[in-house]
């Protein structure tokens, strides 16, 4: 940070430093600092489509209120309906925590043939993105086709990369998604060791959290509960708004420890 921002003094209407800025604050979970960073890139570029985003998406995570990226998107939709490809993604998430599969479907037509990216190295296939969206409106049967598909795919994947974490991590959440129990937690632990955070602190953390969310839904709340205390205590964009509004966590929904650590993100008032 102390580079970047001296870069800033240098060049403070470099976009592309404001912006890493505020990537670097959303990892730091220090929202009210990239807010500051969003809002000087909005002063420079009032319509940026991408920076409006991700600024409405800041109040998300920070405070898990989806209602100013989903008026956001629906700005954009209505005045720059070009920029919707490139918002798929935050699109996706904001359907995710609203609950909503139609709109996941929309955001996955904008997307067009690209694989949806959670995160970082984090890709998920639309059938993926679509059976998590089922399953979080409790449409088992919806769920269960669009996984299935999801898994031919993605096993696809794993087979020609047997060794890449990120891949089996999301060929794990298939299959708890599938109810393949054992299956899933084989591959979410090997993910991890596959990827450790000693290797990539970035993508091993996203190891860590896609086993606490196959445990969650596989039913092993000690273990899930185990795995996000380690991944919140690290770096990452894992936030108090997609603890309170994603529906990986419903399983854990109600559990002390699962309620203690959404508590300790939570924003200081």
């Amino acid at each position: 940070m102390q580079h970047l921002n001296r870069a800033l003094k240098i060049d403070p209407q470099n976009l592309f430093i404001l912006q890493q800025i505020a990537i670097s604050y959303n990892r730091l979970r220090r929202y009210d600092e990239m807010a500051a960073a969003l809002n000087r890139s909005l002063a420079i570029t009032p319509d940026d489509a991408l920076t409006l985003a991700a600024r409405a998406s800041n109040e998300m995570d920070w405070k898990a209120d989806p209602r100013p990226l989903h008026a956001a998107i629906d700005f954009i939709m209505t005045r720059k309906p070009d920029a919707l490809g490139s918002l798929a993604n935050i699109w996706v998430l904001c359907a995710w925590a609203e609950r909503d599969p139609a709109a996941v479907s929309r955001a996955l037509e904008a997307l067009g043939q690209n694989e949806f990216r959670f995160v970082d190295a984090m890709f998920m296939n639309h059938e993926c993105v679509e059976g998590i969206a089922a399953r979080a409106v409790h449409d088992e049967a919806k769920a269960r086709q669009a996984f299935t598909a999801a898994r031919a795919k993605q096993e696809k994947i794993v087979q020609a990369q047997p060794n890449y974490g990120p891949a089996l991590s999301i060929l794990g959440l298939i299959d708890a998604g599938l109810g393949n129990r054992a299956e899933a937690l084989r591959e979410g632990r090997r993910a991890v060791e596959l990827l450790p955070v000693t290797k990539d602190s970035i993508n091993g953390a996203h190891m860590i959290q896609f086993l606490a969310i196959i445990a969650a839904w596989v039913g092993e709340k000690d273990l899930a509960c185990e795995q996000l205390a380690i991944v919140t205590r690290m770096p990452g964009p894992l936030s108090y708004g997609q603890l309170k509004l994603f529906p990986f966590w419903d399983p854990l929904r109600g559990d002390p420890r699962f309620e203690k650590i959404v508590a300790s993100l939570a924003p200081k008032l």
